[in-house]
């Protein structure tokens, strides 16, 4: 078996103090594994995000450990979280997040940027990552004048241009119509079939149960079940039960 893309071990994540202290993340164990796309999947305020973004390395857990490809980031200080986010890490959010004065390509080459690789070769790259989202033809085009669907797979592109081993999503259909979430987690099936890269999605969207190989449901911080594709007394108990 290789060795999990991304690996929780007894996560806890408190967020404030006194009387506003919430145990976030309960005992967390959880492996992103490469060729894996896993949906997770809960109510609102069950820990989803706040799990999301323990796995991204954007908030530290309070205990237990975070190892990527097997280094462990405990105790890792601020740049260095932000060194691993760069090299390991892709982030989708349900707002897309694009530079609206940049052309899609440019929102692409933005992360190359941040990089260092400014070379012709990084050009490429935004390029070959366009295409592979269907948008070759869109390169130019500015986000007020792309769809919904289209800016999501300008975001998809941006969190694979960098070769990133696990693409983190929060929300990627929240803000579509079926057609088009439809389209972008056919995108997102894809990316998932490379060996190398693991695909995590937080959603409440039960439509898109179909393009997952395993579904991870949490509830008050805690995970309470998992199931595998193919499973269908599992996944209709889940999509009974979307959060």
């Amino acid at each position: 078996m290789t060795e999990p893309v991304i690996e929780a071990v007894d996560i806890v994540r408190i967020l404030g103090e006194g009387a506003w202290r919430v145990e976030a993340l309960r005992g967390i164990n959880l492996s992103l594994r490469g060729g894996e796309l896993t949906l997770l999947m809960g109510p609102s305020g069950s820990g989803k995000t706040t799990l999301l973004s323990v796995l991204g390395c954007i908030l530290s857990p309070t205990q237990g450990s975070v190892r990527i490809l097997g280094r462990p980031i405990t105790g890792a200080r601020p740049e260095e979280l932000a060194a691993i986010r760069r090299r390991h890490v892709g982030f989708i959010f349900q707002t897309y997040h694009l530079f609206p004065t940049l052309t899609a390509v440019e929102n692409i080459r933005l992360v190359l940027d941040v990089r260092g690789e400014r070379s012709r070769r990084a050009r490429a790259k935004a390029n070959e990552a366009l295409a592979a989202v269907g948008l070759s033809h869109k390169a130019r085009s500015f986000p007020r004048e792309l769809s919904g669907g289209e800016q999501q797979r300008v975001a998809i592109a941006r969190a694979i241009v960098g070769d990133a081993s696990a693409v983190l999503a929060d929300e990627p259909t929240g803000a579509l119509d079926s057609e088009n979430g439809h389209a972008i987690m056919t995108v997102l099936a894809k990316i998932a079939k490379d060996p190398a890269r693991a695909v995590f999605v937080v959603t409440h969207d039960p439509r898109i149960l179909q393009f997952a190989d395993r579904i991870v449901r949490i509830e008050d911080g805690r995970i309470v079940g998992q199931e595998r594709a193919g499973d269908d007394r599992e996944r209709t108990q889940s999509a009974g039960h979307p959060g």
